[in-house]
């Protein structure tokens, strides 16, 4: 199954904290509900792996190789940096508003192979 949507996950407006969703919701464009939280964990992956380039990319450009100890604790920018990420919704509230919200692209390619025949 591919997934596909890019997004600017700093303006999504999904829940910081955990919210309970009727199941039927999910499962308006499949009509499984196993194979929309397939959907939606697949797009979560994609977004923690997003996230965490991101984060990584920004920490580098505060990499130094030979740091003190007063160093380390004087880093306010890169501290203020992980605080930002920490506050972000998870991946999977991310990927299931993305999900109810129409965002993501999917196809099932046996789907497709059996439409061919």
């Amino acid at each position: 199954m591919n997934i596909s949507y890019i997004m600017d996950y700093k303006k999504s407006k999904a829940p910081v904290n955990t919210v309970s969703r009727n199941i039927m919701d999910l499962c308006n464009d499949t009509e499984n509900i196993y194979e929309s939280v397939s959907i939606i964990a697949k797009r979560a992956n994609q977004i923690s792996m997003q996230i965490k380039e991101d984060l990584s990319k920004k920490l580098a450009e505060f990499a130094s190789y030979n740091d003190s100890l007063e160093e380390v604790f004087e880093n306010r920018e890169q501290i203020e940096i992980s605080r930002y990420y920490e506050k972000l919704p998870k991946p999977t509230l991310l990927a299931t508003q993305e999900f109810v919200e129409g965002k993501v692209y999917w196809r099932d390619p046996s789907q497709e192979y059996s439409q061919e025949n």
